[in-house]
C-alpha cells in the first residue's frame, strides 16, 4: 500500500514533489519523483539521517533513489550521502576538494561538532562521505522519467556565494519549484561563513530569479517555501549588508 507525502511528514509541492524540514538545524530536503527514478537534494546531517530519508524517499517514490543533488558542501546537507549508495551524485564543480581533501574534511567535521552533532556521529559520516560523480559548471539538464514523459530537471551552478560550490536545482510543472539550497533561507538571517562569497550573493540571487520566474516555489536550505518577492527582498537586504549593487 502506497503512503502520501504527509503520512511520512513530507510537503507536496507539485506533482511527484515534495520535500521535508529535518529536525535539529531545519534543514530542508527535496524529492522528485519519476518513473522508475527519484532524485534526492540534499542528502541529511549524519548517516542514520540520510538512511531514514532514504527509507522514506522509497516508500515514495515506489523504487530506490537514483540520483542525489547536493547543493552545498555543509555538514547539514551532505553528511548522510553515505547512505545512499548506488545513486548518481551531482554537485558544483569544485565541490570535491572538500570532500577529497583531508583538511577541508577536517574542517567539515569540526563544523559538524561545534554545531552540535555528536563527534562520533561526525566521524562516521565523514568517513563514509561519497562525493558527486558528475560536476556542474553551468547548467546540466537531468532527465528523469515520468509519466510516461520525460521529466528534464535543471541543474544550476549559480555561485560562488553562500559557499564556493551552490547548485540549484529547478523542476518544471505547476507550479515550477526552485530548490535554493542555503542560498535563500526563511527561518533565519542567511548565514555568511569563511566559505563564503559575499560579493557574489546577489547576483546569484538574481541568476535564480531569472531562472525559476515570479511563479515558481522557491524552497529555501531553512525554513518556509517562499515566492520570488521573499527572494527578491533577500537579495536586496544581501547587497545592503555586504555593501554590493
Amino acid at each position: 500500500m502506497s503512503v502520501t507525502w504527509e503520512e511520512l511528514g513530507w510537503e507536496r509541492l507539485s506533482a511527484g514533489v515534495g520535500r521535508c524540514r529535518l529536525p535539529g538545524w531545519d534543514c530542508t530536503v527535496g524529492l522528485v519523483v519519476g518513473e522508475g527514478t527519484a532524485l534526492l537534494i540534499d542528502a541529511g546531517s549524519s548517516l542514520a539521517e540520510g538512511a531514514r530519508l532514504r527509507a522514506q524517499a522509497q516508500a515514495l517514490a515506489g523504487h530506490r533513489v537514483t540520483h542525489l543533488a547536493l547543493t552545498h558542501p555543509h555538514f547539514d546537507h551532505v553528511f548522510g550521502t553515505g547512505a545512499f549508495a548506488g545513486a548518481e551524485v551531482f554537485g558544483a564543480v569544485g565541490i570535491d576538494t572538500v570532500f577529497a581533501g583531508r583538511h577541508a574534511r577536517e574542517e567539515l567535521r569540526a563544523d559538524a561538532v561545534r554545531n552540535g552533532l555528536e563527534a562520533g556521529l561526525a566521524d562516521e559520516a565523514v568517513d563514509a562521505l561519497v562525493p558527486p560523480r558528475h560536476h556542474v559548471s553551468g547548467e546540466w539538464t537531468l532527465d528523469l522519467a515520468g509519466g510516461g514523459q520525460v521529466l528534464q530537471v535543471l541543474l544550476a551552478n549559480v555561485g560562488p556565494a553562500h559557499t564556493a560550490h551552490d547548485l540549484v536545482v529547478l523542476v518544471p510543472g505547476a507550479p515550477e519549484v526552485v530548490f535554493c539550497g542555503d542560498l535563500v533561507e526563511e527561518s533565519g538571517e542567511p548565514q555568511a561563513g569563511p566559505d563564503a562569497v559575499p560579493s557574489h550573493w546577489p547576483a546569484a540571487l538574481d541568476r535564480l530569479l531569472d531562472l525559476g520566474g515570479e511563479d515558481a516555489l522557491y524552497v529555501p536550505g531553512h525554513g518556509a517555501v517562499v515566492d520570488a518577492g521573499f527572494v527578491r527582498a533577500q537579495r536586496d537586504a544581501l547587497a545592503t549588508r555586504f555593501g554590493v549593487s
